[in-house]
């Protein structure tokens, strides 16, 4: 139809931690959703894949952006940007981008993860 109905799923080593509102019928969806959980100290990444929801069969993947302790540690600040996605399903072309914004709060003992899941296209 020339159209989707996309939400994202938020996995931190592969363990789904948050899911976002679908938006219906759009190529361009806008969330504005802001998450914050619990890291625990030794996380290796943080995953947010980009579904489309489908009421007569399973859920298709459009497409992930992976980010991963190291790339985290380069932006202590935190980072706020578009993420192209890649694919996970290596038989499947991608396009499109995320616009996310990422920090990570705390000392060691607590850190907690504010994950602003923004927009698509």
């Amino acid at each position: 139809t020339g159209s989707s109905d996309p939400y994202c799923i938020v996995k931190i080593d592969d363990e789904t931690i948050i899911r976002t509102a679908t938006v219906w019928k759009t190529l361009s969806p806008f969330w504005g959703e802001e998450y914050e959980v619990q890291l625990q100290p030794g996380f290796h990444s943080i995953s947010i894949y980009v579904m489309d929801e489908d009421a007569l069969s399973r859920d298709d993947i459009i497409g992930k952006v992976c980010i991963t302790r190291d790339m985290l540690a380069e932006h202590p600040k935190g980072y706020s940007g578009w993420m192209s996605l890649s694919e996970v399903d290596p038989d499947e072309e991608v396009q499109g981008e995320i616009h996310l914004r990422v920090e990570v709060l705390g000392s060691q003992g607590g850190r907690r993860l504010r994950c602003s899941v923004l927009e698509a296209r």
